[in-house]
């Protein structure tokens, strides 16, 4: 069974910059679709950018131009890069996979911002930002 682990995040300032990165172990990382979640105090968990198996991205909106997610190596396959970030940004990032996806229909009808579309999460980590 795959398990993931996340990594990074901290406290940062408004405007400053941060990473996570999410460790896949138990099975080969290419044969997921991995996507960065995060689930603030008080609010329903949102997906913020994911990889699709073919390693192309995509992004939500309300970070685009802000956050930018990559494929790593097999060590930390999946890296958020988070800039300029601001208060609206502290929350628990989790990193999500999902065995059976496509790009092309997870991205049209939105099946890769779904949390119920994930098979394992990881534990998360924090991400605080001061204004």
């Amino acid at each position: 069974q795959v398990r993931l682990v996340e990594s990074g995040g901290g406290s940062a300032q408004a405007g400053e910059s941060l990473n996570v990165s999410c460790r896949v172990s138990g099975d080969t990382y290419t044969a997921y679709c991995l996507t960065w979640f995060r689930q603030a105090a008080g609010k329903e968990r949102e997906a913020g950018a994911g990889i699709f198996k073919d390693g192309g991205a995509i992004v939500a909106d309300f970070v685009k131009g802000r956050f930018t997610v990559s494929r790593g190596d097999a060590e930390n396959p999946l890296i958020l890069r988070m800039n300029s970030l601001q208060a609206e940004d502290t929350a628990m990032y989790y990193c999500a996979a999902a065995l059976y996806c496509s790009h092309d229909r997870w991205s049209a009808d939105s099946l890769w911002s779904r949390a119920q579309s994930y098979d394992f999460w990881g534990q998360g980590t924090q991400v605080t930002v001061s204004s």
